[in-house]
């Protein structure tokens, strides 16, 4: 696999970028304690092998028998970052009350909650759809690279949704700011439009 340092920068740019997961972590957080949090940051990285599963079902048949597909996806997915990054941009604030209070609920209730909140969303699969071509060599076995990357993808969602929950106890009033959300934005966005670029010009 070439570039799988920058696939590791894309990946962790995409999760730690403000959406549905991230909410989810920091509202479990504040509302509740660490290990509810933990259980459902656990319920996100298995939902995104399942949705990892779901993207790549003909993808590896399509990206074998066409060098054609392969450099279309690879394009579709420089354009995708480069929407992505146009819109955290664009987008001021998240929002998210931090002040809302909740009962103790099971693990495993939290656990089924950030399962379902990655599985009803459809933009994962697109998402893998348009980057894992970029960094997979057609000539080295398909099934442990998609495996690799996968399992790369879920670990980096542990590590830095950790961190999230970590940094939602400690910077309660920092995140309720709505300038502070602005500027988590902006520079998400950023990346995601140089990386974005960056795909356009890789080679197989």
């Amino acid at each position: 696999m070439d570039n799988f340092l920058l696939y590791v920068l894309i990946s962790a740019i995409t999760i730690a970028s403000p959406g549905p997961g991230v909410i989810l972590t920091l509202s479990n957080t504040i509302r509740y304690n660490f290990m509810t949090a933990f259980s459902g940051i656990l319920g996100i990285a298995i939902g995104m092998v399942m949705v990892s599963l779901i993207s790549v079902t003909s993808l590896g048949i399509l990206l074998a028998t066409s060098a054609t597909a392969f450099t279309i996806m690879k394009f579709i997915g420089a354009i995708y970052l480069i929407y992505l990054g146009i819109k955290l941009w664009r987008t001021s604030t998240l929002a998210f009350d931090l002040n809302k209070q909740g009962s103790e609920q099971s693990l495993l209730k939290h656990f089924v909650e950030g399962l379902t909140i990655t599985l009803i969303n459809p933009k994962p699969i697109f998402f893998f759809m348009s980057l894992f071509p970029q960094f997979i060599d057609l000539s080295k076995n398909y099934t442990l690279q998609f495996m690799y990357l996968t399992l790369t993808f879920c670990g980096l969602i542990i590590i830095i949704h950790t961190f999230y929950a970590l940094f939602a106890h400690i910077a309660r009033q920092w995140l309720s700011s709505s300038k502070g959300r602005k500027n988590m934005n902006r520079a998400s966005g950023s990346a995601f439009i140089l990386f974005g670029l960056g795909l356009g010009y890789t080679h197989r």
